[in-house]
C-alpha cells in the first residue's frame, strides 16, 4: 500500500466554493465520490483546511496500491463525477488533469509506522 501527503492550494476568492464542493462531496455526490474513489483504487482520502498567512490550502492524505495509477485514473477518466471533480480541481486549486499524469504531485521523504 503507498501513501502520500500534500498541499494544493485554494485560489484567492475561491474559499467559499471550495468548502460548498466539500459538503457536497459529502452530501448529495456521496454515493458517487465513493464509487470513484473504489473504482480509481483510492483506499484512503483526507482532507484538511489549512489557512495561512500565504493564503489556504487543502491538506490531503491519499492511500492506495498504485497511487501512479489512482492519479491516472482520475485524470483520464470519461465518469460523469470524475469530470466534475477534474473541473472543480481546475477552478478551485488551479491543478489541470495533465499534472495528475505522472507521479503522484508530492515526493514522499519521510514515512514512519508503528510495529
Amino acid at each position: 500500500m503507498e501513501c502520500i501527503t500534500w498541499f494544493a492550494p485554494i485560489l484567492p476568492g475561491k474559499l467559499e466554493a471550495w468548502k460548498a464542493v466539500d459538503a457536497e462531496m459529502s452530501g448529495a455526490r456521496a454515493a458517487d465520490y465513493k464509487r470513484s474513489r473504489e473504482r480509481i483504487g483510492m483506499t484512503r482520502e483526507v482532507a484538511s483546511l489549512m489557512q495561512t498567512p500565504q493564503g489556504d490550502f487543502v491538506c490531503l492524505f491519499h492511500e492506495a496500491e498504485d497511487l501512479a495509477q489512482a492519479y491516472r485514473s482520475i485524470a483520464t477518466s470519461d465518469d460523469p463525477f470524475d469530470v466534475w471533480f477534474r473541473e472543480q480541481l481546475v477552478e478551485l486549486h488551479g491543478l489541470t488533469p495533465e499534472m495528475l499524469q505522472g507521479p503522484p504531485p508530492a515526493q514522499l521523504t519521510f514515512d514512519y509506522k508503528a510495529g
